[in-house]
């Protein structure tokens, strides 16, 4: 059984952010404007995507 991915892209930064907001993105695999990461699509970082919304974007779901 083949689990679904999401891509997600980061595309704004998190200078001025909460540290916790900083650490999500670092959970999600980002660090810098325009890098992305194939996750796993599971509630938990849907959630943590969620958190983020306006710092990242779902490029893909697969």
């Amino acid at each position: 059984m083949a689990n679904k991915t999401i891509v997600v892209e980061q595309v704004r930064s998190p200078i001025g952010r909460p540290a916790a907001q900083r650490q999500t993105l670092r959970g999600l695999g980002l660090n810098k404007i325009g890098r992305k990461s194939t996750l796993v699509d599971t509630p938990a970082v849907r959630g943590m995507v969620d958190s983020v919304a306006h710092l990242v974007r779902i490029v893909e779901s697969k």
